[in-house]
């Protein structure tokens, strides 16, 4: 309850999160979503593919239903990350190291940004190579947990959790389709076609 309503009492019977949403003035803010909503709505905005799974085995059933759809059967995906490789060593996951092998990349990401809809990447996952070198598509695999507000709480936390040695190499993946027309604001990005495995950890 507000601190005025605490003090001058309410006129009206209809609590305020009954009120309809067309009785709120135009000079009302909007109603905030929440963050994994945000992240999601922007992501795909930005041409991304969002697959949520609840446990490990629809993350595995979805990994087979992106290499059916692609025809990557045969394809090799560049896995930098060893835990991610064994991780997904269940699948039919044909892997390699050398990026000129690869038809995609398996990685995961530091965090996914729901201001912008961006996934916050950094050596951890990319080693020293430039967006532009990697393969045109991208399978990342990543938690509700690693959904944050901004980038600058990104770098908070790849700071905080890397105090010994802090990666380097950071950057953002935003530009997930190949546009015509592309605006001053993607000029010089490396678009991907990108699908998240989301799974929910929360």
């Amino acid at each position: 309850m507000s601190l005025f309503r605490k003090i001058f009492g309410s006129k009206s019977k209809t609590p305020e999160e009954e009120l309809p949403s067309d009785n709120r003035g135009k000079y009302m803010p909007e109603i905030k979503l929440p963050i994994d909503e945000r992240f999601t709505i922007n992501f795909k905005t930005n041409g991304g593919k969002f697959l949520y799974c609840e446990n490990l085995n629809e993350v595995f059933d979805c990994m087979q239903q992106i290499i059916n759809e692609n025809n990557w059967q045969e394809a090799n995906a560049l896995v930098i990350d060893e835990n991610l490789k064994e991780k997904f060593s269940e699948t039919n996951l044909k892997s390699t190291k050398i990026v000129s092998q690869a038809e995609y990349m398996l990685t995961t990401c530091e965090n996914l940004i729901a201001i912008d809809g961006s996934l916050l990447i950094s050596s951890n996952q990319i080693a020293e190579k430039k967006l532009s070198e990697l393969p045109d598509n991208f399978v990342v695999f990543s938690t509700t947990s690693q959904i944050i507000e901004t980038i600058g709480e990104g770098l908070k936390g790849i700071k905080a959790k890397n105090k010994q040695k802090i990666p380097t190499n950071i950057t953002t993946i935003k530009h997930f389709k190949s546009c015509d027309e592309k605006d001053f604001l993607s000029y010089g990005s490396s678009s991907k076609n990108l699908y998240l495995l989301l799974l929910e950890d929360l």
